[in-house]
């Protein structure tokens, strides 16, 4: 079922918050709520109006084939472009969709962080 811009961006804050050892802030913009896990960022939501959307890390190859599958995904709008994609409402996106890209951002991320710098539960 699609999802509107409003609900895509409270269902990836709503998986975000659920995750172990997750803060939020708006280190670089008022309209940007930017996600962090061990001081690396991992969500970004863009708290515009006119442009709903997240921007979450990909591995590349996955990053060209949701583009390429997904109308609603685009290269990602704040970081590198390999790396990061970023997801607007569309009839091809779902929440499940949406948490799992989130989940996967956040395991992504945590994968660089030493063990020992890891929330409890994610060593």
């Amino acid at each position: 079922m699609t999802i509107t811009g409003k609900r895509l961006q409270e269902v990836a804050r709503n998986t975000a918050n659920r995750l172990p050892g997750v803060g939020n802030g708006r280190p670089f913009a008022e309209k940007l709520d930017v996600y962090k896990v061990a001081g690396k960022v991992f969500l970004i939501v863009t708290d515009d109006p006119d442009e709903q959307i997240i921007t979450v890390k990909v591995e590349p190859d996955h990053a060209r084939s949701l583009r390429q599958e997904h109308e609603s995904i685009a290269a990602g709008r704040y970081l590198d472009k390999r790396h990061w994609v970023s997801v607007s409402a569309g009839r091809d996106i779902t929440a499940g969709e949406v948490k799992d890209l989130v989940a996967h951002s956040y395991d992504l991320v945590l994968e660089s962080v030493p063990r020992n710098r890891r929330p409890q539960g994610k060593g």
